[in-house]
């Protein structure tokens, strides 16, 4: 072939070549811009079909060019929102979102295939209430398809592709919460199928997972290779392979994932095979990633964690956990520690169902360590948490400050030689009284130990211990302290203990030694108590609990001094601190006795002698009864210090807070006097003033019981309006915001116009007493309840008395001034009243006046009927006309003591009644 020849074949290809060429780039161009509409218009009619939730976006474009060689559909500025409850909330946010679109069918079909999906910049925010009702269910369930309707949009993916997106899963049901930042994410797969494979890539510049509050994974880098079966019809997750790497440990993840009706269900099996042990803390939170930066790490291990089963949230079913570590020839050492930990040793499995501790099974095979020729061995096998079943050895010569040293153990700095040997085998079960099986020494000798909770160390600690119970029972359990010594502050402190037969307690401890409490507080503080002060002890206490709760006083042999100053102590209870200044306590025998006793509470002073018993029963069992009797002089009580506070819906004053919101929370934080019941006392007490209720009582004096969390009062007697008052008294709190109470009051020659001007409760069961002058005697008993605010609540109180008047003028009261117009008698008006005893009982909000006569400038008036506490008057009078009474002019007394009403006649109407509804 001539050359000639060949140059004209080339130019010919060429030339079809370029014209072929330019159609494809034409068509590249046009394609687009032909379609656009249809393919607009068909994902319109989609999400408005499909799609439950609202879809926004900003602007729709078609091309070649976007993911080339693709034609993509485009939308940009997307914002999907979630399905209820969560409508108004986003579920999907993203700067494009480009939906791949199969060519052919463009051309050869009505329905526009969409097998491709791409995310980037994209923001995906699942959320799950505690209900389990979650935002991602937006894609409406198909209906019966019409055969002749071929104009529908197929969704037929291929391809899902994620750049640079974030994710946050908060599932509140379940409490898991994870974030993922700078997702990328490539799946493959026929997705067309309801039954397909997807084969997924992924990588996650920052992982955080947080299980309950509580971090697990935080900042961690995740590559991962996927395989996961998908069925679309019942909506599960099959992961056939799937090959994780979390920083630089290797995990391998197989498993199910189910959507339920209301649940899921799992069934995961995560393991690492062979790793090693620094590379299993790369994956642990940055706190341990700080540690693991100035720590030589070595040694195999073995990670293998399941979680299998429906989680239910509505019903409480929830999946097990279990969890099986080991570690094989471990080696750490912290800081370039000159003594490392070596053959270090662990194979422990965890099972929890249904993911309720109580269920817990923990057992550690092997835990072992070495630090030179210092050695700790132990296993254990636990199970249950309230009543656990234990099986524990251990066995330890070990220098703590060694271990301490090369662990790198933050915060706490722990020394001292211990030496430990002890087997436990059965079950704790405080309410049966069961113990596990022991036998065992733990010594600790030249120990210290400095918590960051109090600036100064424990110092000199030796302890050494003896645990025998051959029976697995409270009474055959022994337990021996000698010694126990340390130094805290400076001050030694030492204790000998000699224990056994924990269900009849036989003891035989010694003390000697000085503590400053707060200190020593500080470092085992428990929440909503707090102490402070100082107690110098020397005693020696031995014998038997019970021969001390039955009185065999000759077999116990306890002496010594216990020494208080400036205790306070504070409760969640108490409103105010509570403080014994400086007492001595005399402990002999069973008794305790103190002398001079000073204590203090708000504004209130008590000076105490006398003695307590049964301490010692009282103060380590939850049975003991603290008995006791004593004196008690004060110059100032005001009871209501003591109510405690008890409302949880009290207002608390922040610093911008007004002083209106300050004042709403001293008025509502409320609550009664509650008497504890482990208390057996006897008071004979003085006071020079007792504040009580609004109540201002002088002189007191009296004997106070409190028994079964009963407070009785006996012969107690006090000043009250400069007259002489007796009384006697019971009241017992039944709850924190409701009391009984009932007395009997006995009070000669007192000023009725004084008594309601200063007692509240008197003008409220005496309001006719107003305009009143004069001389009052009452003789009254009276019981009922008493609210959160230490008030009576009227329609409880019952009972009944005498109240006699003598030389009593009434001036200006209503209903007279009322009777004197209705009968036109000016001398009604304002009667005097030589001599009357007035008997009255009280029941349902209803004081019965029974009937008195009286007489004055020649009138026998005589009266009877019915008041309620809150003022409504029922009284029926008989106006007897002078001279001898025997004519008289029936009347009747209606309305209230404000506005009383007078009529003439016999015919009245029952006051109504106000039942105790809690009665």
């Amino acid at each position: 072939m001539s050359k000639s020849k060949t140059k004209s074949i080339l130019l010919k290809i060429a030339k079809y070549l370029g014209i072929t060429f330019a159609v494809i780039i034409a068509l590249l161009f046009l394609t687009p811009i032909v379609f656009a509409d249809k393919i607009k218009e068909q994902i319109k009619k989609t999400a408005n079909e499909k799609l439950s939730a609202e879809l926004n976006y900003s602007d729709v474009s078609v091309s070649f060019f976007h993911h080339f060689p693709s034609l993509t559909l485009t939308l940009s500025d997307l914002n999907l929102n979630g399905s209820a409850p969560y409508a108004k909330e986003k579920f999907i946010t993203a700067k494009e979102v480009s939906f791949g679109i199969n060519v052919a069918s463009l051309v050869f079909s009505k329905t526009v295939k969409i097998d491709q999906i791409y995310l980037s910049d994209s923001f995906i925010n699942v959320k799950v209430n505690p209900k389990g009702e979650a935002n991602y269910n937006i894609y409406k369930s198909s209906k019966p398809s019409n055969p002749k309707d071929s104009t529908e949009t197929a969704l037929k993916l291929e391809r899902i592709e994620i750049l640079n997106s974030k994710i946050i899963y908060d599932d509140q049901s379940t409490k898991v919460h994870f974030d993922a930042f700078g997702f990328d994410y490539l799946g493959k797969g026929d997705l067309n199928k309801s039954i397909f494979d997807l084969y997924s890539k992924a990588k996650i510049e920052k992982l955080n997972v947080v299980y309950e509050g509580e971090p697990y994974l935080m900042n961690k880098k995740v590559d991962a290779d996927l395989i996961t079966k998908v069925n679309v019809n019942s909506l599960s997750f099959f992961f056939q392979q799937n090959n994780l790497k979390i920083n630089q440990l290797v995990v391998d993840f197989k498993g199910k994932f189910d959507f339920l009706k209301d649940g899921y269900n799992m069934d995961f099996v995560i393991k690492s095979n062979n790793s090693n042990l620094y590379d299993v803390f790369t994956a642990f939170p940055p706190k341990y990633i700080t540690w693991l930066s100035k720590t030589e790490l070595k040694g195999n291990t073995n990670l293998l964690l399941t979680l299998k089963g429906d989680y239910i949230a509505s019903q409480n079913i929830a999946p097990e956990l279990d969890l099986d570590v080991k570690i094989d020839s471990g080696f750490v050492n912290y800081n370039k520690s000159a003594f490392p930990v070596s053959n270090l040793n662990l194979d422990i499995k965890t099972r929890v169902p249904n993911l309720n501790p109580d269920l817990a099974d923990i057992e550690a095979k092997n835990l072992s360590l070495n630090i030179n020729k210092d050695y700790l061995k132990s296993k254990f096998h636990v199970v249950g948490v309230n009543t656990p079943n234990i099986d524990a050895d251990l066995k330890a010569k070990i220098d703590l400050g060694k271990l301490m040293s090369a662990l790198g153990i933050p915060n706490i700095v722990l020394k001292g030689n211990l030496d430990g040997d002890a087997v436990v085998n059965g079950k704790f079960d405080q309410k049966n009284r069961l113990f596990p099986k022991t036998q065992g020494t733990i010594n600790l000798e030249n120990g210290y130990l400095k918590t960051p909770y109090y600036p100064n160390p424990i110092t000199n600690i030796t302890v050494k211990s003896r645990i025998d119970n051959q029976k697995g029972t409270y009474d055959d359990l022994k337990v021996k302290l000698k010694p126990a010594q340390f130094t805290f502050e400076g001050k030694p402190v030492f204790v000998e203990a000699d224990l056994s037969n924990f269900d009849d307690l036989t003891y035989d401890i010694k003390a000697k030694g000085e503590l400053d409490v707060n200190k020593i507080y500080k470092v085992f503080s428990q929440k909503g108590f707090d102490l402070d002060g100082f107690v110098k002890a020397d005693v020696v206490l031995k014998g038997k609990q019970s021969d001390a709760e039955k009185g065999n006083y000759s077999k116990l042999h306890n002496k010594g001094t216990l020494e208080l100053r400036n205790i306070g102590i504070t409760s969640e209870y108490l409103p105010k601190k509570f403080i014994i200044k400086e007492g001595i306590f005399k402990i002999n025998q069973d008794k305790m006795y103190f002398n001079n006793f000073l204590a203090a509470y708000g504004k209130s002073d008590f000076k105490m002698n006398g003695y307590l018993q049964n301490v010692f029963n009282y103060a380590t069992t939850n049975t003991g009864i603290l008995k006791g009797a004593f004196t008690s002089t004060s110059r100032y009580i005001n009871v209501d210090e003591f109510m405690s506070s008890t409302d949880p819906n009290a207002s608390v004053k922040t610093n911008s807070g007004s002083q209106e919101e300050s004042k709403k929370t001293e008025t509502t934080q409320t609550g009664v006097i509650i008497i504890p019941s482990n208390l057996n006392l006897q008071f004979t007490a003085n006071a020079q003033k007792v504040n009580f209720d609004k109540l201002n009582l002088q002189n007191a004096t009296g004997n106070l019981s409190m028994k079964n969390g009963k407070l009785t009062m006996q012969n107690t007697g006090f000043d009250l309006i400069g007259c002489k008052v007796a009384m006697n008294a019971n009241y017992q709190a039944v709850t924190p915001q409701k009391a009984n109470f009932d007395y009997a009051i006995k009070a000669s020659d007192f000023d009725i116009k004084r008594a309601y001007n200063e007692i509240e409760v008197f003008r409220k069961m005496a309001s006719a007493a107003e305009k009143a002058q004069g001389i009052v005697s009452l003789d009254y008993q009276l019981k009922g309840r008493l609210n959160g605010k230490m008030e009576p609540v009227y329609p409880s109180l019952t009972g009944g008395g005498i109240l006699s008047v003598k030389d009593v003028k009434v001036r200006g009261l209503k209903m007279f001034s009322a009777v004197s117009k209705e009968t036109n008698s000016e001398s009604m008006k304002n009667p005097d009243v030589s001599k009357v005893d007035i008997k009255t009982t009280i029941k349902n909000n209803i004081m019965t006046v029974e009937r008195f006569k009286f007489k004055f400038a020649g009138f026998r008036p005589r009266i009877e009927g019915t008041t309620s506490l809150d003022g409504k008057l029922n009284l029926k009078m008989r106006l007897g006309l002078p001279p001898l009474g025997i004519f008289g002019i029936p009347l009747m007394v209606t309305g209230t003591q404000d506005n009383p009403k007078i009529k003439v006649g016999k015919k009245s109407q029952d006051l109504e009644e106000t039942k105790d509804t809690e009665e």
